[in-house]
């Protein structure tokens, strides 16, 4: 189940580098990608689910590709949060957890309207990191076997430690959605995105200092 997003992430790079290219160029309607600003990404806001399924008809390729890797992205996050349902030993952690999975899955529902109101492939299946993990904070296939080898007090220190730099990832992606995306919905989700893994991020940073 882990082997399809390499062969995403490599879309996702040629599909840069050609936004790139036709923004040199003088495109008008595509949003430059910049540096590949979209580094890291993850979200879990239940506000987020009023983001409409079916969006307004004006969006650019921001917008598109921001739903693109953030789909995948949410997937392994809700992959994750369940691991910590029968593998975690604090309360906050399970509490969060599920507070996640719970924000999550419904925006992952949100985000595939989206690409299909607007014409546009879904991301292929799977939630493998290969050379993308870095650039998104996505967690490798070694990180994600040895989270669900983990079990108690050093399954809770893990979870926290790899869903911090994940959702930094999220945080990161939903910046560059705000700044270069042209879709309200889709903007409005990536804000509602940052402000609730900020607080999250927050509140791990404190579960980590007491484990």
């Amino acid at each position: 189940m882990f082997t399809n997003i390499r062969k995403f992430s490599a879309v996702v790079v040629t599909s840069g580098a050609a936004l790139a290219l036709l923004s040199a160029c003088g495109g008008t309607d595509s949003a430059s990608m910049g540096g590949h600003d979209m580094s890291t990404m993850s979200s879990s806001a239940p506000a987020a689910t009023a983001a409409s399924a079916q969006p307004s008809a004006t969006f650019n390729d921001a917008d598109v590709m921001f739903a693109q890797m953030m789909i995948p992205h949410h997937q392994q996050a809700v992959e994750m949060a369940e691991l910590a349902d029968t593998r975690a030993s604090d309360k906050e952690i399970k509490d969060l957890a599920a507070k996640i999975k719970a924000a999550q899955d419904p925006e992952i529902q949100t985000m595939q309207g989206w690409l299909t109101a607007w014409g546009k492939p879904m991301p292929s299946g799977g939630t493998d990191h290969g050379m993308g993990h870095d650039m998104l904070g996505m967690m490798s296939e070694e990180d994600m076997k040895k989270l669900a080898d983990a079990k108690g007090a050093a399954f809770d220190k893990q979870f926290a430690q790899l869903m911090i730099a994940h959702h930094n990832g999220a945080i990161e992606m939903a910046r560059t959605e705000q700044s270069q995306g042209s879709n309200p919905e889709a903007k409005d989700l990536a804000k509602t995105i940052e402000a609730a893994q900020q607080a999250e991020v927050e509140q791990m940073r404190k579960i980590l200092k007491r484990l």
